[in-house]
């Protein structure tokens, strides 16, 4: 195998992170939607502690994707 086809073998497999950030986003939001449905008066605790578990999804998904574009563009 070439240095190249190594190259994107390892750039996908590190993309393969981003499909579990996805799924932990999308239990945030319909657990947050869910808990906000159930007690409307608790929406302004909920919301901050539903940012900061978004924040921490989505830097796993940023540093997978950073990952995978230091691997295609900067290895060699």
């Amino acid at each position: 195998m070439d240095a190249n086809a190594m190259k994107l073998l390892a750039a996908g497999i590190a993309m393969l992170g981003t499909f579990g950030a996805g799924i932990g986003l999308g239990n945030i939001f319909s657990s947050w939607l869910t808990g906000i449905a159930r007690n409307p008066a608790a929406a302004k605790q909920m919301s901050t502690v539903g940012f900061i578990g978004f924040a921490a999804t989505e830097l796993v998904l940023l540093l997978g994707f950073v990952v995978s574009m230091l691997l295609l563009f900067v290895a060699k």
